[in-house]
């Protein structure tokens, strides 16, 4: 397995450049999207050219190399980097959420080391979910003090998005086991003890290789231990829950751009108009153009509202403190964004395929990718309990709760 290591840093990115940026590499890893969805391969390549333009240390503050971007440019960048490929969109995503963990629980010293490392261009990549647990925030992997010094690590994670060929892996983790006091343990993924499981089996999203690891007795130095403290039985006002649903939307939202852009070429391109309909080319037929013209203004409204969530997200980053209200708008604003966006996408991907005809479900074409991914994707979060705490709150001024899954 190769490893990433720090390289010369690449060039440091701003607000107005990134995108472009990010349209660039989009450009290029989407040509080959469909090649690597069917033989479920890993875009290594695709995350070394990604890794060189600079776009991993945009969040990084700019006292700390990097470009010191808006939340709402971020979703910006996932959102193009989805329209070329999601699956690399979504293997940086843990990347980014790793950073603003940083930014809030990070001593001086982890934030001057590992900023550097993003800025240099090393991806961070997640260990966090666990299989066979009572419920997502159930976890049993333990951090334990090594009498030697340091501590050691012990458990099984599963959809361990990005952490494959990454530089470090963030691992959520409990000290001694006791879930009221949460950790994050960086190692590498080379380290002794570390072992990758090619178990990743979804019908969508294949190249994440988002499976399994094992961590059995892994040493990890003290400086590598973030910690949080007691988990407070009313937690504060906060913005990563909205912030990393935002980047989670984003590959949504651009994977239901991708499923339009394909499926419109297909149809005027290759689709044979119905025999009834009386016209040469099936981009002319009444109904089609009727469907795809509510396709394509669903998905400007979907993108509208998803624009509509990075900036009340601004706003709220850019406020002199964080309180119920603001925190509140943002996470509702972010959640309308990511339940709209599972209703929109998938049913772009899906009809896409029926207004195409038969000849689409050829597996050379690969359209069904983008109805595979979304599906699957959009199951990271359900929507009915956004739309509940959405609902909540228009009928009786009821916030949303504050965790980050919101």
């Amino acid at each position: 397995m190769t490893v990433q290591t720090a390289v010369a840093a690449p060039p440091a990115l701003t607000d107005s450049t990134a995108p472009a940026v990010a349209a660039e590499v989009a450009a290029r890893v989407r040509p080959g999207s469909a090649d690597r969805d069917r033989q479920a391969r890993h875009p290594a390549a695709e995350l070394a050219d990604l890794a060189a333009t600079g776009l991993l240390g945009i969040s990084v503050p700019t006292a700390h190399g990097g470009g010191g971007v808006a939340p709402s440019t971020v979703g910006e960048v996932f959102r193009l980097l989805a329209v070329g490929d999601p699956s690399v969109a979504q293997l940086l995503l843990a990347h980014f959420v790793i950073i603003d963990i940083l930014k809030e629980a990070g001593s001086d010293e982890q934030r001057a080391f590992f900023f550097g490392e993003a800025v240099r261009g090393v991806r961070f990549g997640n260990a966090t979910a666990e299989r066979g647990t009572r419920h997502v925030f159930d976890r049993r992997t333990a951090l334990t003090a090594d009498p030697a010094g340091g501590f050691r690590l012990n458990g099984r994670k599963f959809y361990t998005t990005g952490a494959l060929a990454s530089g470090w892996i963030g691992v959520d983790a409990s000290e001694d086991g006791d879930q009221t006091l949460p950790v994050i343990a960086f190692v590498r993924p080379d380290d002794e003890g570390v072992e990758f499981f090619d178990d990743w089996t979804a019908f969508g999203q294949r190249p994440t290789a988002s499976g399994s690891i094992t961590f059995t007795d892994v040493h990890v130095p003290a400086e590598r231990v973030v910690t949080f403290g007691p988990l407070p039985t009313d937690p504060p006002p906060q913005t990563l829950g909205a912030y990393d649903q935002l980047l989670h939307a984003a590959i949504d939202v651009g994977i239901g751009r991708a499923a339009l852009e394909d499926g419109a070429a297909f149809i005027a391109e290759r689709s044979r108009p119905w025999f009834e309909s009386g016209h040469d080319r099936a981009a002319d037929e009444p109904h089609v153009l009727l469907h795809v013209g509510k396709l394509t203004t669903r998905l400007h409204a979907l993108e509208a509202l998803f624009a509509r969530a990075g900036t009340i997200l601004d706003a709220t980053y850019a406020a002199p403190e964080l309180t119920d209200e603001n925190t509140a708008a943002a996470s509702l604003a972010v959640a309308e964004a990511k339940s709209f966006a599972q209703e929109v996408s998938v049913q772009i991907a899906n009809d896409i395929l029926e207004l195409s005809g038969t000849s689409s479900a050829d597996a050379t074409h690969g359209l069904d990718r983008h109805w595979r991914n979304v599906r699957v994707h959009s199951l990271h979060d359900p929507a009915r309990w956004k739309y509940h705490h959405i609902g909540n709150h228009t009928l009786n001024a009821v916030n949303p709760p504050r965790y980050p899954l919101l």
